[in-house]
């Protein structure tokens, strides 16, 4: 593979593994983001993990408190990990787009920094899917880097990839539109505990489906 070329994010996070969880395992917005998820769930909740990574922090602290929680994520070694860290939690290596799943089945789906890699087109489309998955009335918890950015190629972490997002306002619209009502929403700076890295803008969402 040519030097210069973007990696899919299977690849990309395949080669963090472990040392992506340690970068981004002190994100107080995101543990602020579980406890008020946490807080809005009824007891032994079906809870989604999208591009749950290693499964700390979120699939762990869901099951800690007694959640049913099933992780999906494309990288094999992320899942891995996640199977030995988190063993109250379900994980399968599947890309979410395509993974039959059984509408209003889930009572809650975490969504966090899990379409940064994905087409603005598809990011619609999963969000509208992830809405069809949900019962009425259950929750999403959304987080995104807010810039309005379409096909660039950035490096993340040591690594090529090419990413794609909206800008805050944007962003909250697209989900609206998808069949949410945003609850409640914290955006805020943070840097990733890893060599070079930079502030990022972060936002996060908290929604009910309509």
């Amino acid at each position: 593979m040519d030097e210069g070329q973007s990696l899919p994010a299977a690849t990309v996070f395949d080669a963090l593994g472990a040392e992506y969880e340690r970068a981004f395992a002190d994100s107080a917005t995101h543990h602020a983001s579980l406890r008020w998820l946490l807080e809005h769930l009824a007891p032994c909740s079906r809870v989604l993990d999208v591009g749950c990574g290693t499964g700390r922090p979120t699939a762990r602290t869901l099951a800690d408190a007694g959640h049913d929680v099933l992780g999906v994520d494309v990288s094999p070694v992320m899942v891995d990990l996640a199977v030995r860290q988190v063993p109250r939690a379900s994980f399968e290596c599947a890309d979410i787009r395509g993974l039959p799943l059984e509408e209003r089945s889930f009572d809650a789906i975490c969504l966090y920094f899990s379409l940064l890699q994905m087409s603005r087109d598809d990011q619609s489309g999963l969000l509208r899917k992830l809405g069809r998955l949900l019962v009425p009335g259950g929750h999403l918890v959304v987080a995104t880097v807010p810039l309005d950015v379409e096909d660039v190629d950035v490096v993340f972490m040591g690594q090529k990839v090419r990413a794609t997002s909206f800008g805050a306002d944007e962003f909250t619209r697209l989900v609206a539109g998808a069949g949410f009502t945003v609850l409640w929403e914290q955006s805020g700076l943070f840097t990733p505990a890893h060599e070079g890295a930079s502030a990022e803008p972060q936002l996060f969402l908290h929604c009910r489906r309509a």
